[in-house]
């Protein structure tokens, strides 16, 4: 290198663009006036979306070394990671443009085929869109927020609640739940989800005809963290008794139900969870089915008391509530809280990680398709605001608004949609307390030096904020965010700093969070921080700006009242606010806003018209609205009076009687054996909720060993994998191995005193009888393989199968006549099993003795369970479409690759079978066209690749071993 300057400038640019900058002007206009710098332009138009955090530690360090050729060193490798990440970027910005194409071809192929198979049976002048009287997401807000606001409304729902007696069932698995003195922000797994589902418990738990709420969690035993998290249940007290029901029970309330699974002594992320959740599914389970008993006794009559919704939280927790779901029978709920589609979108700008590097961190895939099947699953998905919607759901396979809207309008003119099925979008703010607020009134003059007599003294956290002012008495300006860059408080300050009449008029008090030493904080975080110490510095902000080292929790009252008191303006200047819950918190104490214009913000200022909203990279526009609040006292006045008019519409009981409405209007799963003759069941089919469910690798009964496939989230069929000698050999020596101890401990693969929880059980006493039960699961694609397995393990344990003291369990992709001819064949009685999972766990049998003529007895309950959400005939119809679609283009002849079983289909399988091994799509490729044309279905590839099982969503031999 000759020399530095450009370099130099480079990077001065990279600083220029952060908090640095001096200019007002944007980089074209610097050109005009003669100072354009081509390397800053570089920098704003290539660099930024980057984290640019360790480039500016880079150039610190740069900065402070004396050698110089040390210096040019540092500074060159600078020159290559900025080379670097303008790469990625381009390359970024072309993958996602190449991605978002692809997306909107398939999207529309999707509903072009979908919307003609549906307008088969409608006459000329239906087939046109049907969604003019449909409202779409989001329009007007009284629409999509419907409160109740009279008295007379408030009564007559209290009085129609009374009758009922609801059991509700919440899920949040990551983080550290507790009911007080939550550790908020001890971690990223402890956070605003944790505050939500807890006091949403509690409140559901006050409120009437709600009998008991179980918040479900995991339970951590572990030395890193307080015992509480150890203790397996926690009552949860409510704030208020007003409202509540007058006739309480052993069990009634709300509850923290802590499940153990998982490393038993170990706190791990959310990121870890993954492989353990199936065993949580089992704990919770098995709670479920024993509290359900006991409230029907309280309650039921002797008959048991089942929830009436599940709600899971957080991807994890859907793809739990997913599975309970399935197995209860009962109505799902889905909050995600966060995405993982925006969220990989985001560190893929940041530049930081490939997303190999993502997925290994985040396990950001597997967390993708739990959002997938959560939307499989859910009767209806709570949002907080449009933008959750409008952004990030329909980023998904099995999102789409448009055919959501077009089945919604079939549904509501009784038109069968063909199996077809979208969730329902709920816009629910979250709720808060607000009995305990009392904002200021009498004292808004500015006085906030000293006490009077007979008053109670300032709090602390006041003397604390105050002495960084040298005038305390004019009006504060609060921003209430940790020092992330996403919170864009170094533009605040700039604003701030940049626009005289604004400090002369007002403080700035930013609450960014604890911390004792600069050094110790994380790079991104001290590197905001020291940006914003260097920013009042420079703009000599001593004095006009406060930034506490340490708050508590509870100090957090007494900041907002603070900022009232000064008659000051919240602030949330974030460039993307999912929803911005501390703008609640600061109108219920009469602080007007001022708010990013991005996400939710828009949907509470919409409601609580308390403020404005700006463009977050506008700085010029944050100063104006900001002056202006604080300048015209009369719209000050004006937008604080209407924040407390209208923030009873964010309380908990209006959260919770929303809530409770969407729940209702959920069409309870009734089971085929508890229809009437009236029961309409194509209604059934497009109304009610369905499951999302994955075969035996994610269940979690703690089968002792399984060689079915060895499946995992980045294989797809991965049954070839293995060769079935191999996987055969394997099995029949873990048997052995394993049989050898059969009788020295209890296993886990079966509780034979357990789990009674249908009236079908008592008919086929065998199972219950037995100490042990072995589950064959090998997938063969000839009868041959199986046969020799299964005469190994039976010899294994011959003496305990003689005693009955074992017994078996068959599960494969056979149809039951394969089964039967497989037994015949070999000379097997029927009776030989207990049960038979047959077609990949789309049937499930049981052995009689008192029919020769029938001896496999087929059950119904389970076939009730798995049957929502099977589309059924449409759906056939769309995979012979798609079979027909895979040809083989590369012989002289087009050859299908795919075809049609039809003789080996049944009910709630549809079988395919594959001509040429190693030529079909992977799997989730297939469940990819079906999301998108809102058919929900679970595609199996088994018998090493040479047939295809689609099954119910809802089905898998996961399931029916439940």
């Amino acid at each position: 290198m000759a020399g530095n300057d450009w370099i130099n400038s480079y990077l001065e640019a990279i600083l220029d663009v952060g908090p640095g900058l001096e200019d007002k002007k944007s980089s074209l206009l610097l050109r005009e006036r003669g100072r354009f710098s081509p390397t800053r332009y570089f920098v704003e138009e290539v660099i930024t979306g980057f984290d640019e955090t360790d480039l500016h530690r880079s150039w610190v360090r740069a900065q402070a070394t004396r050698s110089p050729q040390e210096r040019n060193t540092r500074l060159e490798n600078m020159c290559w990671r900025i080379w670097n990440l303008a790469r990625q970027k381009k390359q970024l910005e072309g993958e996602q443009a190449q991605w978002m194409a692809k997306r909107r071809q398939e999207r529309e192929k999707g509903r072009r085929e979908a919307v003609a198979d549906m307008s088969e049976d409608l006459s000329e002048g239906e087939k046109g869109d049907m969604v003019s009287d449909m409202p779409s997401h989001g329009e007007s807000t009284k629409g999509r927020l419907p409160r109740i606001s009279s008295v007379e409304t408030m009564e007559a729902w209290v009085n129609q609640q009374k009758g009922k007696k609801l059991y509700i069932v919440l899920i949040s698995l990551h983080g550290l739940i507790r009911g007080e003195n939550m550790e908020l922000g001890r971690d990223s797994d402890t956070g605003g989800q944790v505050k939500y589902v807890v006091e949403l418990a509690r409140a559901l738990g006050s409120m009437p005809g709600v009998y008991r709420v179980d918040l479900l969690t995991r339970q951590v035993s572990s030395p890193e963290v307080d015992w509480s998290y150890g203790e397996p249940t926690e009552m949860l007290p409510p704030r208020s008794t007003e409202g509540m029901m007058t006739e309480m029970g052993e069990s009634s309330g709300a509850y923290i139900i802590r499940i153990p699974f998982g490393p038993r002594e170990k706190y791990i992320p959310k990121e870890q969870l993954w492989p353990y959740i199936p065993e949580f599914v089992d704990g919770a389970l098995n709670h479920i089915i024993q509290m359900s008993k006991v409230l029907g006794e309280q309650i039921g009559n002797g008959y048991p008391v089942w929830p009436v919704a599940i709600h899971g939280h957080y991807a994890d927790a859907g793809d739990s509530a997913a599975l309970l779901s399935g197995a209860l029978n009962v109505p799902m709920l889905f909050t995600g809280h966060s995405l993982g589609r925006d969220k990989l979108d985001q560190l893929l700008r940041q530049g930081r990680l490939s997303k190999d590097e993502i997925n290994s961190t985040y396990k950001i895939m597997r967390r993708i398709e739990a959002e997938e099947l959560t939307l499989d699953a859910s009767e209806i998905v709570i949002t907080s605001t449009r933008q959750e919607i409008d952004e990030q759901w329909r980023l998904y396979d099995g999102f789409d608004p448009i055919l959501e809207r077009k089945l919604r309008a079939r549904i509501k003119r009784n038109v069968s949609c063909y199996g077809r099925f979208m969730p329902r979008m709920a816009v629910i703010p979250p709720g808060m307390e607000f009995h305990h607020i009392v904002p200021h009134e009498g004292d808004m003059d500015g006085e906030t030096e000293g006490t009077e007599d007979g008053k109670a003294p300032d709090p602390p956290i006041w003397t604390e904020i105050m002495r960084f002012f040298s005038n305390p008495r004019k009006p504060m300006i609060l921003a209430l965010a940790r020092p992330d860059p996403k919170k864009n408080l170094t533009t605040l300050v700039k604003a701030f700093g940049e626009c005289r009449p604004l400090r002369e008029l007002a403080n700035l008090m930013l609450i960014m969070g604890n911390r004792d030493n600069i050094d110790e904080m994380s790079s991104t975080n001290s590197s905001v921080l020291l940006s914003i110490l260097k920013m009042i510095d420079k703009y000599d902000l001593y004095g006009q700006v406060a930034y506490p080292k340490h708050h508590k929790q509870a100090d957090v009252p007494d900041i907002y009242r603070l900022a009232a008191k000064t008659k000051g303006v919240f602030i949330n200047p974030a460039f993307i606010e999912p929803f911005g819950l501390t703008l609640i918190e600061a109108a219920a104490y009469g602080l007007p806003m001022v708010a990013t214009k991005n996400g939710g913000p828009v949907d509470i200022h919409r409601v609580l018209d308390n403020g404005l909203l700006v463009d977050p990279h506008d700085q010029q526009a944050i100063a104006d609205a900001l002056l202006k609040l604080v300048a015209d006292k009369h719209l000050w006045a004006k937008c604080r009076a209407n924040g407390l008019k209208n923030i009873h519409l964010f309380s908990w009981p209006e959260h919770c009687k929303t809530y409770l409405s969407r729940i209702a209007s959920c069409k309870p799963r009734q089971p085929r054996w508890l229809r009437t003759d009236d029961d309409d069941d194509e209604n059934s089919e497009t109304d009610s909720p369905s499951d999302s469910l994955r075969d035996i690798h994610d269940i979690s009964l703690n089968l002792r060993f399984s060689l079915d496939g060895e499946k995992n989230d980045n294989k797809e069929n991965a049954d070839n994998t293995l060769d079935p000698e191999v996987r055969k050999s394997k099995l029949e020596n873990a048997v052995l191995s394993w049989s050898k101890g059969v009788l020295k401990s209890t296993p886990k693969a079966w509780s034979s005193d357990k789990g009674d929880q249908n009236s079908g059980a008592g008919k086929f006493p065998a199972i219950r009888r037995r100490r042990h039960i072995f589950v064959i699961a090998v997938d063969c694609d000839t009868s041959s393989g199986l046969s020799e397995s299964v005469r190994k393990i039976f010899e294994a344990v011959e003496k305990e199968r003689a005693e009955g003291s074992i017994g078996f369990i068959l599960a494969s992709s056979f149809n039951i006549s394969e089964v039967q001819s497989f037994l015949v064949s070999e000379g097997m009685k029927p009776t030989d099993f207990d049960a038979y999972i047959c077609n990949s766990g789309g049937d499930l049998y049981y052995s009689s003795f008192h029919s020769e003529q029938n001896p496999f007895v087929v059950d119904l309950y389970y076939h009730s369970h798995i049957e929502y959400r099977w589309g059924g005939e449409g759906l056939r119809k769309t995979l012979v479409r798609w079979a027909a679609s895979i040809i083989d283009k590369k012989g002289e002849n087009e050859d299908h690759i795919v075809v049609e079983d039809e003789d080996n289909s049944a009910d709630y399988c549809y079988t395919f079978k594959v001509c040429k091994l190693g030529t079909v799509p992977p799997a989730k490729e297939l469940r990819k066209l079906m999301r998108i044309q809102a058919l929900r279905c679970h595609a199996v590839y088994c018998q090493n690749g040479s047939r295809i099982n689609v099954i119910p969503v809802l089905a898998s031999r996961s399931q029916a071993l439940r």
